[in-house]
C-alpha cells in the first residue's frame, strides 16, 4: 500500500485491476477526445506485467469507496541519463480537484528518486490542460522528441544528484 489522501486509498496494481485501470484510460481520453488505443499507446495498461513490473516500474491505482478512480505509473526508459518516463496519470472526473493529481505527482517523484533515478519526463497531449498545468507548476521544463502519436507536449525534471 502506498497511503491515503483526503479518503483516496493509493495502492500497488493487481491483477483484478486491469479492467478498471483499462476502463478509466478509456474513459478520460474520450472525454477529451483523444483516442484509446488498447494495442498501441495504451496497450501497457492492459500488460502490466511486462511494461511496468518487469522492467523496475510501478503501476499504481486510487481507490475511493473501493472504486478504482485513478492510475499513476511509470517505468524506465532508454531516453536520457538514469530516466523514468511518468504515464497513465489519470483521474476520473469525481478525483479531480481535490489536489490529488498534485499529491501523486509528488509521490511519484519521491518513489522515483528513491530508486535512483535522475530524469523524470512526461509526455502529454495540450487538450489536458489541467495536466499541462500541473507539470509546468511542478517544475518540468519543455522538452522535444514526443513518440505516442496522441500526444503532442513532452516535458523533463532533472533531480538533484545526492
Amino acid at each position: 500500500m502506498k497511503g491515503y489522501y483526503q479518503g483516496f486509498l493509493i495502492r500497488d496494481w493487481q491483477e483484478c485491476d486491469r479492467n478498471n485501470a483499462a476502463n478509466i484510460l478509456h474513459s478520460v481520453l474520450t472525454e477529451y477526445g483523444l483516442p484509446w488505443l488498447p494495442t498501441g499507446a495504451d496497450k501497457d495498461v492492459i500488460k502490466v506485467e511486462e511494461f511496468y513490473l518487469a522492467t523496475g516500474g510501478e503501476f499504481w491505482v486510487v481507490e475511493k469507496q473501493g472504486k478504482v478512480v485513478g492510475t499513476a505509473a511509470y517505468y524506465p526508459v532508454k531516453r536520457g541519463e538514469k530516466a523514468v518516463e511518468i504515464r497513465k496519470m489519470y483521474l476520473l472526473p469525481e478525483a479531480r480537484g481535490q489536489g490529488l493529481g498534485k499529491y501523486l505527482l509528488t509521490e511519484l517523484e519521491k518513489t522515483i528518486e528513491n530508486k535512483g533515478f535522475r530524469e523524470i519526463w512526461i509526455e502529454t497531449a495540450s487538450v489536458l490542460k489541467e495536466a499541462v498545468k500541473l507539470y509546468e507548476s511542478s517544475g518540468y521544463q519543455a522538452a522535444s522528441g514526443v513518440e505516442t502519436p496522441r500526444c503532442d507536449r513532452i516535458y523533463v525534471k532533472y533531480l538533484p544528484l545526492e
